[in-house]
């Protein structure tokens, strides 16, 4: 497994990480034993880096990590996310209520301090008012979190963002079918020393290659409640394509593989390809899942002709049918 930087953490982790939003059951059940199990596979992979939220299962993700941490004994970077929760967003920001919540994580994570704690897509008009972000440099000040950054939706965010002292990571929505931060925000953000931590990196699934125009979804999957946006921002779901062109698209893309890379290889590693980069954070529905996802990290880069043979397909095909923030 290789490492790399995390922005001003100056922590060394994994470029490969885990998500664990899907801990939380937003993408159909997995039981606490089988994400005890991914956990522990992922670390024996080399990961040393897990992303979280206060609000994936009301906490449940939060605290299956926490119970995998007792026992674990692997310098593991663990990131959370704040501002999403039902008393605080859309309009009730408040320095008492990141508090309390900052102190319900540090509760079921179990730790004294949290590793890295960002906000989670809070509207644009609060990062915009900026008081957020005196509230985390007081609390980093009293040793509640050692580090802070901010989950975004859109590149216009991620530069607000950028604009405050002390941020030490931007995580955003990259991917094949997503590519404009490349260009619009990552130069910027290494330019800055702000690490990049990259979610949705196979799109909801939609480029590990296996969903067709006839896949289905569990009702509490939110890539069955929320395909088109009906529940939360529709970029965190298919990265904002309509499913059936996501579909299309992706059966294009199998089209370009070099022999004996699979679909999930050439989008995690096209992703890796970027310097800017310094980790990505897929999930895993399984410990398989986790160990092929972690091993992309010893795959050479992409060649220089694919590289260009996806930005023209995402000019050409793709960039106009995003939706939402962007």
């Amino acid at each position: 497994m290789q490492s790399r930087t995390l922005g001003k953490t100056n922590n060394t982790v994994s470029e490969v990480g885990l998500g664990c939003w899907q801990f939380g059951g937003d993408f159909g059940d997995i039981s606490e034993q089988t994400a005890l199990a991914i956990l522990d596979t992922a670390v024996r992979s080399g990961v040393s880096f897990m992303d979280t939220a206060n609000v994936y299962g009301d906490g449940r993700s939060e605290r299956v990590i926490g119970h995998f941490l007792k026992t674990c004994s692997h310098p593991l970077t663990i990131a959370t996310k704040t501002g999403r929760e039902s008393q605080t967003y859309p309009d009730n920001y408040s320095k008492e209520n990141l508090l309390r919540s900052i102190e319900g994580s540090r509760e079921r994570l179990g730790v004294d301090s949290l590793d890295l704690l960002q906000l989670h897509c809070v509207p644009t008009e609060v990062l915009k008012d900026g008081a957020i972000f005196d509230w985390l440099r007081d609390f980093k000040a009293q040793g509640l979190i050692k580090d802070f950054g901010a989950s975004v939706e859109s590149v216009e965010e991620g530069l607000l963002c950028m604009e405050q002292e002390g941020l030490a990571t931007l995580q955003v929505i990259f991917n094949v079918f997503r590519q404009k931060p490349a260009t619009e925000l990552l130069p910027i953000a290494q330019a800055n020393d702000v690490g990049i931590i990259v979610r949705l990196p196979l799109a909801s699934g939609l480029l590990s290659g296996k969903f067709t125009h006839e896949t289905t979804f569990a009702e509490n999957d939110h890539r069955n409640f929320n395909r088109d946006g009906q529940e939360f921002n529709v970029g965190e779901t298919f990265a904002g394509l309509p499913f059936d062109t996501g579909v299309d698209i992706a059966n294009e893309i199998e089209t370009l593989l070099p022999d004996g890379m699979t679909m999930i290889e050439l989008a995690l590693r096209w992703i890796l390809d970027q310097e800017a980069v310094s980790v990505i954070i897929p999930g895993a529905s399984s410990p398989d899942q986790a160990a092929a996802n972690a091993a992309t990290s010893a795959l050479t880069p992409l060649p220089q002709d694919l590289h260009m043979a996806l930005n023209t397909l995402y000019q050409s095909k793709i960039h106009n049918e995003i939706r939402g923030p962007y």
